[in-house]
């Protein structure tokens, strides 16, 4: 199904090119012109087209059709600034590379195509627009790199350029994100989206919009770190000590003994001896007993770190902390955090400081965060084996661009030996042969672990070398620079293989050009296709070879009976390799089954996540709503008719009248508001009707909300619609950290609900639905309540202080009205903002007699009787 749907996704390839080719003449058609402009000149023309798009755009022209009009002129003055600012001028398979991006595709170019120098196409054509272009890149060093490398092309036309980095200031954010260009990180895109969406006042917000994205190595960032979502946590839960008491005892236990393990799913289960055995060691009766469900999580998570996450595998120990290592890249993640207790059981069985545990306060996918863009586009040296994926997840096309120069690079076959010390013995004797010939040698690992027994291996041999892993990335440049050199061995993890540009050094070519030496096959061919492409860029001599063992964990895991067998066929020697395509197409059919089955777990990440998504919408929108200061008091008066509807509905029953309670009743309401009737004054229950009942505490409550307009806006004509917005953003926001936390719940225990034949997808939709419906209708009520309680001190100029509060309107009238207009006014709201406090709980009227006015408040706010409830 996968290949027929990849030969779907390849039909009309020869039109798109030829289309490609007829707009690089269009850009060509005014090369010659424009090589006359002086420089103002150029700068101005494309001033001059940007203020005529803008123009059209306001004038309700659509503004990808303006681009699209555009994009000849704007192409090729960005050529000619490229050939004055950087000596840089684009190939025309650079312009057809550039027209993939600007139209919102994804431009397949071998490495060493220039595909820096591409994205100056599409960034600065689709800033035209003025709406902030983002180019997204998968680190901090790349994303400084590309952004001051590009620069002198960026000013040549007066296009401003920002950058993010991980420890800028609100404000440096804010100014990078103003600029017509902003160069960053997923992680710090993604987060700034959350953050932003945690802010309590506009102008704390630092991002401007989703307009246009290009995503430089797009299958790293949409695909291999799609799996793992944005998360913003908040305060602990879990005391570090039970970590470490778990920690214990995992180590006593033995796999495969007390528990099974699942490496392809990274899971565990313990057996009933194991249980028996914890029980037993904690002192517990029953570890699955109600209350207990937490001991269970540890114990799981416990095990998991003893047997599945391994030091400088997953994971490094740095300055006292354990920090994650990326799979896929190699580098340390900084600031990333396994969920659910993991990295606090690591951190245990490390016997480290534990950090505290943390609550989910917002979180995003990659995928949706990518998929708000209005355009998004990208660009790699390897998408066309996940071009289904782009398609399904993000409708996104790839197209294969044209190399300027051809190939001439040697790719020889996979060598196989039995074992991993015969595997390496030859690794080490052909880097030896190389060396000495004075070869430059590129060594790509899988893991930091392997790296270091490798140079181990050198270091003996006395083979001068670097070692590039994600120990020492603040060195990746410098030994990079390098590795290209005559006589050069450089080992590297994967993180080598993204936006790193090797060149030779003089002499190298002649001798064969840079010799890249995989030691594993990663479970991704892309990474595998991403380290051949360090050598052999842009028509440079090079050479690529890959050396296995039966004992790889690839091999091991999805091949390693067929691969045994065949070996015991062939009856190898001990020490000789195979070169066979039999097992080469083995290798490869195990890694295409690994690429499947992380496609089914990310697809069922974002199905679970689409469910959050269209909450956080929800959710977001409303918050951007009060931010941008809109009036929501039309919201508002439908919520207090909603909230008393809800209290008249919960004691009445329509055909029951002699089980109303409408005392009861009465006491609900007057927690939310001031009831001004009395029960008896509703007359005979069984013949008042329930409509009338619920027009007439609906019409009650209004008025009590419009007097409590009349008394606040006597003293600040906008308070009202301010603590309006103050307290929905309240409200919504912690009832949303809340509803994550129960939703991550929810998703955990789901699947069990396949047991009973149901579809856990369908029951989370359900659920979290309802959850969710539930959730904004406590945000709606305590908002309802909130208003309705909160009071505002007025002070006047001796000091004599007078309180407006909601449960008595009247005392606007009193003898302080005349001084409110002309003497300062003191708001509870604006404390509440300053504090950050939840609103008091309800204290009873008793208090009065026995607290003094100067006491601390018995509803444990911190302030003082008089400023709390004694007002």
């Amino acid at each position: 199904m996968s290949n027929l749907l990849s030969r779907v996704l390849r039909v009309g390839e020869g039109r798109r090119l030829k289309a490609l080719e007829d707009a690089t003449r269009a850009v060509n058609a005014f090369e010659d012109g424009f090589r006359e402009l002086t420089d103002d000149e150029l700068r101005d023309r494309f001033a001059d087209l940007r203020d005529g798009l803008q123009l059209r755009v306001s004038d309700g022209e659509d503004v990808e059709r303006s681009l699209r009009d555009a994009q000849p002129e704007a192409f090729a003055l960005v050529r000619e600034a490229g050939r004055r600012a950087l000596a840089m001028r684009h190939f025309d398979v650079q312009l057809m590379g550039g027209s993939t991006l600007a139209d919102g595709m994804i431009a397949e170019m071998r490495t060493g195509e220039g595909k820096t120098l591409v994205a100056t196409l599409a960034v600065s054509h689709r800033a035209l627009a003025g709406r902030g272009v983002h180019v997204v890149t998968v680190n901090d060093y790349l994303a400084k790199r590309d952004a001051s490398w590009m620069g002198p092309l960026y000013r040549a036309l007066g296009v401003t350029v920002g950058v993010i980095q991980a420890d800028m200031t609100p404000d440096a954010r804010r100014a990078a994100y103003a600029c017509d260009v902003t160069y960053g990180t997923n992680s710090e895109f993604g987060f700034d989206y959350l953050r932003d969406n945690l802010a309590v006042e506009k102008e704390q917000c630092v991002q401007r919009g989703h307009f246009f994205a290009l995503v430089d190595e797009v299958d790293s960032i949409l695909i291999d770190e799609a799996r793992t979502p944005l998360i913003i946590s908040g305060q602990p839960e879990e005391a570090p000590a039970t970590y470490y008491e778990f920690a214990r005892i995992a180590k006593r236990l033995v796999a495969g003994d007390d528990y099974e393990v699942d490496e392809k799913r990274k899971t565990v289960s313990a057996n009933e001896e194991c249980v028996h055995t914890v029980e037993r060691l904690l002192g517990v009766e029953n570890l699955y007993a109600p209350g207990n469900g937490h001991l269970v999580n540890h114990l799981q998570q416990a095990l998991r770190a003893q047997a599945l996450y391994h030091k400088d595998v997953e994971y490094v120990v740095q300055d006292g902390e354990v920090k994650i290592v990326d799979e896929f890249t190699g580098r340390i993640m900084e600031g990333r955090r396994w969920s659910e207790g993991l990295h606090q059981a690591v951190e245990a069985k490390e016997g480290v400081k534990i950090e505290a545990e943390n609550i989910t306060v917002a979180t995003v996918t990659i995928q949706n965060y990518f998929r708000m863009y209005e355009t998004l586009s990208g660009m790699t040296g390897t998408a066309a084996t996940e071009a289904n994926e782009f398609s399904e997840i993000y409708k996104l096309e790839v197209v294969s661009i044209p190399t300027n120069v051809d190939m001439v690079r040697k790719d020889q076959n996979d060598v196989i030996y039995k074992t991993k010390v015969e595997k390496f013995n030859a690794v080490a004797d052909d880097i030896a042969a190389r060396h000495a010939a004075g070869q430059p040698v590129l060594v790509g690992t899988i893991s930091i672990e392997t790296s270091e027994e490798l140079s181990a291996v050198l270091t003996s041999r006395s083979i001068p070398h670097n070692v590039l892993n994600a120990k020492q990335h603040e060195r990746e440049a410098e030994i990079v620079k390098d590795a290209g050199q005559r006589g050069a061995v450089t080992i590297a993890t994967n993180m080598a293989g993204r936006g790193v540009d090797i060149k030779l050094g003089e002499g190298v070519p002649e001798l064969g050009g840079l010799y890249v030496l995989g030691t594993e096959r990663h479970e991704s061919r892309r990474i595998d296709n991403q380290l051949r492409g360090r050598s052999g860029r842009q028509g440079d001599a090079g050479e690529s070879r890959f050396y296995l063992s039966a004992e790889d964990e690839l091999v091991r895991l999805f091949a390693g009976d067929r691969i045994y067998k065949i070996l015991d066929r062939l009856k190898v020697p001990e020490g000789e390799p195979i070169e066979a395509g039999l097992l080469t197409n083995r290798i490869e059919g195990a890694q295409k089954r690994v690429e499947e089955q992380n496609f089914e777990i990310r697809k069922n990440v974002l199905k679970y996540d689409d469910v959050l998504n269209k909450q956080r919408e929800v959710v977001y929108a409303e918050r951007r709503e009060v931010l941008e200061g809109h009036d929501i008091s039309g919201h508002v008066r439908e919520w207090i008719d909603e909230t008393v509807w809800g209290v008249v509905d919960s004691h009445t029953d329509a055909s029951a009248h002699e089980t109303w309670n409408l005392d009861e009743m009465a006491a609900g309401l007057r927690a939310i508001y001031p009831v001004s009737f009395d029960v008896a004054d509703l007359g005979d229950r069984t013949t008042v009707t329930r409509e009338a009942l619920l027009d007439r505490v609906a019409a009650d409550a209004e008025r009590a909300y419009e007097a409590k307009e009349v008394a606040i806006g006597a003293i600040a004509p906008e308070l009202m619609r301010q603590a309006e917005r103050f307290y929905l953003l309240q409200s919504i926001d912690t009832h949303w950290r809340d509803h994550l936390d129960t939703m991550e719940y929810l998703r955990e225990g789901i699947h069990l609900r396949g047991v009973a034949q149901k579809d856990p997808l369908v029951e989370y939709r359900t659920e979290g639905h309802a959850m969710f419906g539930q959730m904004m209708g406590r945000v709606r009520e305590e908002v309802v309540t909130n208003l309705f309680h909160f009071v505002v001190q007025v002070e006047g100029p001796d000091g004599e202080t007078g309180v407006i509060d909601a449960f008595d309107a009247e005392r606007a009238h009193n003898p302080l009205e005349n001084l409110i207009a002309e003497h300062e006014t003191t708001s509870l709201l604006e404390e509440a903002r300053a504090e950050t406090q939840p609103l008091p709980a309800p204290v009873e009227q008793r208090v009065a007699d026995e607290v003094g006015r100067n006491d601390a408040c018995p509803c444990g706010s911190g302030k003082k009787y008089k400023r709390c409830h004694g007002a």
